[in-house]
């Protein structure tokens, strides 16, 4: 019997497991509950502890591996991130065709398929079962039953054309909704074992695999906070969730992926080679048993008019859903009924998909104005006459610059285009000139100073993107001051949108130096401000004082200055006025720190008021100074290659201990390659090192290399 006591003694810090349990048990019940409280969050919406108790049952479970590394497997829930594709994503034959479906655009076409359905199906029932098409890129996930009777992933597959995908594992296992162990309980509640047995040697016995397939999708939330960030960093946002993601699946750092929080929606199970026997309906309530995230606005219906209604309903839902659909997919729901009807030479002729007409409007612009981000970034923004696109009235379009102008022949006065990107965000997806629409006669050009604060605009070599570099800009303070806030910046608590308007509103702050002088009398004055509230938000910002120079570099929002580069700065330099004071060559000498994140850094601090801000703020008793990198010379002259997964260290940790200590890290294995460290699954390289003589190491020998001098 394991012993878990939950949830106060998460609360009080006290240990989670018995501590008279062996560590196997103690790890054991660990993953049980961990996975129980993934499945509760990520699956059903419904968290029953707090994030902060999730993070401490993490915690020990990580320590209790990092003491019992025998005990470490891949599906723990500690697991999902730190791997990295060990050669890039390889190619991998589907276990069967992922088809794609045929469409329909309007009630005749879907009565047209309705009755070649009927007309092929003879007497056999035809039911049909409608869900949600997803906006998404299609995964094929395959699972493996262990002898303990648990399922674990074993592969995660995309689309690819169809035939075969790339195998993106490492990227899928960071996904919280996708399992990575299904638990004999769950196979045993779903019938999966006894619906399915192989009797090609005439044994009934349970089948050891089976393939759940479906559609990842970004949410909206996350597409939003990732495209304020790309914009914080200067870069342009992305123009839809569903290429966001599949960029997203590609993406060599899993951490990445991780923090872009994605989802998996399962909607078919294949058991040796075919679809569930049981039928489409019946594979949804099992794959919900199973533990994975199923939609749940779906139905069966019998004729189209029911169809018809559904498809009304949902397009009612639509903009609140959370995440982009572009139509309904209806299947027919027997699987008799599916073999009869077959395939075409592309096509299930048993499915079809309904795609809702494109959200698009024609307008006109009135002019183009120029508006000043967080970052500062100087962006053209087009005024329209109010147009009315798929239910929401779009007034203005952001154009990203100059050069996004030209592409498109914008002028005030043009005729546009205006589409929904993904459904949510507007852009224009073209100039429209015909005998009704003539074209503009207006001019646009960029300005060369910041049109609120006249400071002059920057312009970063290369880049097509000016800047004004002002940090307290009346036109950037604003989003500043909820950034600077924020929990993964300066953590002050209560200092939301409407604080930071009601500050700016009445006279406040002027500055983001101006947080650190507010009063509790001052903070009284602003409406639904009390006591209690005004002493928690002098509280917050008091002690974000301490937050160190990281944290306050990401704070004054200099451009392509994330939360990576800024710790490598903080790290190199170890105080703000060493940062000062360093030349544009100095800050390119820095991991990772290119030319253009160097001007950008040296320019923000060749800015008078920028000076002026730092100045106050250190008077006024920020932490400017972090634990300066100590990097030694003991690897100097070495070339190291990393490949696999390691037990303890991801690759980016293991890269940054040789970096420290003066080697280089490569990302080929050539006969300059000095070692090869060598993980679990290690691919390619490992051979070829083997072949050219190179000397391998594990992890424990890179650490024991890295304490002493190297070999000669």
């Amino acid at each position: 019997m394991i012993a878990i006591i939950l949830p106060m003694s998460v609360l009080n810090e006290d240990p989670v497991t018995d501590p008279n349990e062996n560590p196997a048990a103690q790890i054991a019940a660990l993953r049980e509950l961990l996975r129980h409280h993934e499945y509760q969050y990520y699956v059903l919406d419904a968290p029953t502890i707090s994030d902060a108790e999730y993070d401490t049952l993490m915690n020990e479970l990580k320590a209790l591996e990092a003491a019992h590394p025998e005990l470490l497997t891949p599906d723990s829930p500690t697991q999902r991130v730190g791997g990295r594709p060990a050669e890039g994503f390889q190619k991998v034959a589907h276990s069967r065709p992922m088809l794609s479906l045929d469409n329909a655009y309007n009630e005749e076409e879907l009565r047209d398929w309705d009755r070649r359905v009927r007309e092929l199906a003879g007497n056999l029932p035809v039911l049909y079962v409608a869900e949600l098409k997803l906006d998404g890129l299609s995964l094929a996930l395959h699972y493996e039953i262990d002898a303990h009777g648990s399922a674990r992933l074993l592969r995660g597959l995309t689309r690819g054309d169809g035939q075969i995908g790339e195998d993106v594992t490492t990227n899928v296992r960071t996904i919280r909704s996708v399992p990575l162990n299904v638990s004999p309980a769950k196979l045993h509640d779903s019938h999966l074992q006894n619906s399915h047995m192989d009797q090609s040697e005439g044994n009934a016995r349970a089948a050891s695999t089976f393939e759940v397939r479906g559609e990842v999708v970004m949410p909206l939330a996350s597409f939003q906070k990732a495209n304020e960030e790309r914009v914080a960093a200067g870069l342009a946002p992305a123009a839809n969730p569903r290429n966001f993601a599949a960029g997203t699946l590609r993406t060599l750092d899993t951490k990445a992926v991780a923090q872009r929080r994605l989802d998996f929606y399962a909607y078919f199970l294949i058991l040796n080679g075919e679809y569930n026997p049981a039928g489409q309906h019946a594979t949804l309530e099992t794959l919900t048993t199973l533990g994975f995230r199923v939609n749940p606005h779906r139905d069966t219906f019998t004729t189209v008019d029911q169809i018809l209604a559904f498809l009304t309903k949902v397009e009612e839902q639509r903009d609140s859903l959370g995440y982009e659909i572009d139509g309904v997919v209806i299947k027919v729901d027997a699987q008799q009924t599916q073999v009869r009807l077959g395939y075409t030479g592309r096509h299930p002729r048993w499915a079809i998909a309904y795609k809702f007409t494109a959200r698009t409007g024609i307008t006109q612009v009135r002019e183009i104005v120029v508006t000043v981000g967080r970052t500062g970034k100087l962006t053209p923004l087009a005024v329209l006459i109010p147009v009315v696109v798929g239910g929401t009235t779009i007034t203005n379009v952001g154009l990203f610059n100059a050069d996004e102008v030209a592409r498109l022949g914008i002028r005030p006065g043009s005729w546009v285009r205006v589409q929904r990107a993904g459904d949510v965000i507007p852009n224009i997806a073209g100039v429209v000139i015909d005998a009704e629409h003539p074209e503009g006669t207006g001019v646009f050009e960029m300005p060369t100073e910041c049109p609120v604060c006249h400071t002059p605009a920057e312009h970063v070599e290369g880049e097509v993107d000016s800047y004004c570099i002002n940090v307290d800009c009346p036109a950037r303070l604003a989003q500043s001051l909820t950034y600077f806030s924020h929990r993964g910046v300066m953590n002050i608590e209560g200092l939301g949108d409407a604080m930071a308007v009601q500050l700016l509103d009445s006279g406040l702050v002027k500055s983001i130096a101006d947080l650190y002088t507010l009063t509790e009398e001052q903070l009284l004055t602003l409406e639904r401000v009390g006591k209690k509230s005004a002493q928690a938000l002098l509280t917050q910002i008091e002690n974000s004082k301490q937050a160190g120079l990281a944290r306050l570099l990401m704070g004054l929002g200099i451009s392509f200055v994330g939360e990576r580069t800024a710790e490598l700065l903080a790290g190199e330099f170890g105080s703000m006025e060493a940062l000062e004071n360093a030349t544009q060559e100095e800050l390119e000498r820095v991991q990772e720190v290119g030319p253009k994140v160097a001007a950008s850094v040296h320019d923000f601090f060749q800015n008078e008021r920028n000076r002026a801000l730092i100045q106050h703020l250190a008077e006024l008793g920020l932490k400017m100074t972090a634990e300066k990198k100590q990097r030694t010379t003991q690897l100097e002259g070495l070339t190291f290659v990393l490949t696999g997964t390691f037990p303890t260290l991801s690759r980016e940790e293991a890269k940054e201990k040789i970096e420290a200590a003066g080697g280089k890290v490569s990302g080929s294995v050539s006969k300059k390659t000095n070692y090869v460290v060598a993980g679990e699954e290690a691919g390619s390289k490992l051979a070829k090192a083997q072949e050219l003589g190179i000397p391998i190491l594990d992890e424990p020998g890179l650490l024991s290399l890295l304490e002493s001098a190297p070999p000669a």
